[in-house]
């Protein structure tokens, strides 16, 4: 891990801390390091070693790995030169927070989808039914559907000329909410 990716990783740290609902002091007692050293690492005032990153992912129930990944976010600048070609092009390369496909041409994966996290549906040219939550939904040039994590989901473009931009929050983050915390 170079140094600017050691500094960012406190971000990652701090997000997946609140998503547990952990406070410092609890992730202090978990990881055996001390509460002002665990705030400058989420500060990005100080850089972990690799086993002090090892004890804090331990103590947040994840792997170094997941938070090198999360951290990867926050330094990326990235163009995706567009495509002529039918089929799936992803919009955002890499492990992200974000995950964004275009889907170009008269698609029909023939499945149902079902995420954990946000998504949204916007139709840039062409049309799309999708169906949700027991409800067809025709949507056409412009149009936006929002799908909250969970919900079961089908789609297919129905012209030739769709472009389907979907965007959703990636899958290794968990961005589910727990009203129990």
């Amino acid at each position: 891990m170079d140094e600017k990716e050691a500094l960012r990783v406190g971000a990652a740290v701090r997000r997946r801390r609140r998503t547990l609902g952990l406070t410092l002091a609890a992730v202090a007692g978990r990881s055996g390091l001390s509460v002002p050293f665990l705030s400058q690492i989420e500060n990005e005032r100080a850089r972990p070693s690799p086993r002090s990153l090892d004890r804090v992912a331990d103590a947040l129930e994840t792997t170094t790995e997941r938070l090198r990944a999360a951290a990867d976010s926050a330094r990326a600048v990235d163009v995706v030169r567009a495509d002529d070609e039918d089929g799936v092009r992803r919009l955002v390369r890499g492990r992200h927070q974000l995950s964004a496909l275009e889907f170009i041409g008269e698609q029909d994966l023939g499945r149902e989808f079902q995420h954990r996290n946000d998504e949204m549906m916007y139709v840039v040219e062409g049309a799309v039914e999708v169906e949700a939550e027991g409800r067809a939904h025709r949507l056409f040039r412009g149009d936006t559907l929002f799908l909250s994590g969970g919900v079961r989901h089908r789609w297919r473009a129905t012209v030739a000329s769709t472009r389907l931009l979907v965007v959703s929050v990636a899958e290794h983050i968990d961005a589910t909410y727990d009203s129990r915390r």
